[in-house]
């Protein structure tokens, strides 16, 4: 596929500043069955929970067809109907805070072509800094793939077998309320999250998606719930299979050495879903 056109958007920047207020942060600890709902004023955020905020707000009459925004403004207009979040690499060096505003800077990074078993692809990297003045709060780099449209003739995801040892396991049985309550939290209009026709006869799934970026929040706080001292510093993961609101599964991870961690998402086919790993201190 030819992206020459595409390439145009690489080094496109944006920018968005964000007054952190308490309700998203509590909304998504009542989401995730958090004790605690007092994110007030000056209390941390957990890492990855900046995706509450810092969102794009576009009007309906905007949208695509997918219910995301209409392609060519900031993201480039890849002709690929099906889009997905493939994966992320962060650094944290302070947490943000309640109360506190901050600046979101995104970039295009590249724009990358290749052809798979299932079809044309497009990679899209986009890199983010969060900060306050001179001082950077969050580095991210953020993987977004886009595939054509699903066929009977397309080739099935390749599973991976989950690792056999772990250190903490926590079930998961997700259901369209969780999903919709995370795609509300983030402002989040794709359908493949709550129109069941939509994702099963046009995107050609077997369900609700539940989303990568929750799938990812879901690693992190159950390695917080695990080590609750933990400070993370740094995290990548990579999406491999998709979950979907009818299929169990569980958060898993592993301490490989000190300090370093092992986490995948474990669907209830024994197959893993999304791999990353942590670094904290």
């Amino acid at each position: 596929m030819k992206t020459e056109n595409l390439q145009e958007w690489v080094g496109k920047t944006e920018e968005r500043n964000d007054l952190l207020t308490s309700f998203p942060a509590n909304a998504m600890a009542a989401t995730l069955n958090h004790e605690q709902l007092d994110y007030t004023e000056n209390k941390s955020l957990p890492p990855l929970w900046h995706w509450l905020y810092f969102l794009p707000i576009f009007k309906l009459s905007e949208a695509g067809y997918d219910g995301h925004a209409a392609l060519g403004d900031f993201l480039p207009p890849v002709q690929l109907p099906r889009r997905m979040w493939a994966g992320s690499r962060m650094e944290f060096f302070s947490p943000l805070q309640v109360g506190r505003e901050y600046k979101k800077t995104s970039k295009i990074k590249s724009v990358t072509a290749k052809s798979g078993s299932s079809g044309d692809l497009v990679f899209v990297t986009v890199s983010h800094e969060v900060s306050n003045g001179p001082a950077v709060f969050i580095n991210e780099e953020h993987d977004i793939v886009y595939r054509e449209k699903a066929t009977n003739s397309a080739v099935a995801t390749k599973l991976v077998e989950a690792p056999k040892d772990f250190d903490f396991s926590i079930d998961i049985n997700p259901d369209p309320v969780l999903l919709f309550r995370y795609s509300a939290l983030t402002f989040n209009g794709h359908r493949i999250h709550y129109d069941l026709p939509f994702c099963t006869e046009t995107e050609g799934y077997g369900g609700l998606i539940v989303h990568g970026p929750l799938l990812a929040t879901l690693l992190l706080d159950g390695l917080a719930s695990h080590k609750p001292d933990a400070v993370v510093q740094n995290f990548e993961f990579r999406a491999m299979a998709p979950v979907f609101d009818n299929m169990k599964f569980q958060v898993k991870g592993i301490e490989q050495q000190s300090g370093e961690y092992s986490l995948w998402i474990e669907r209830e086919d024994g197959s893993i879903a999304m791999n990353a790993k942590a670094k904290v201190k």
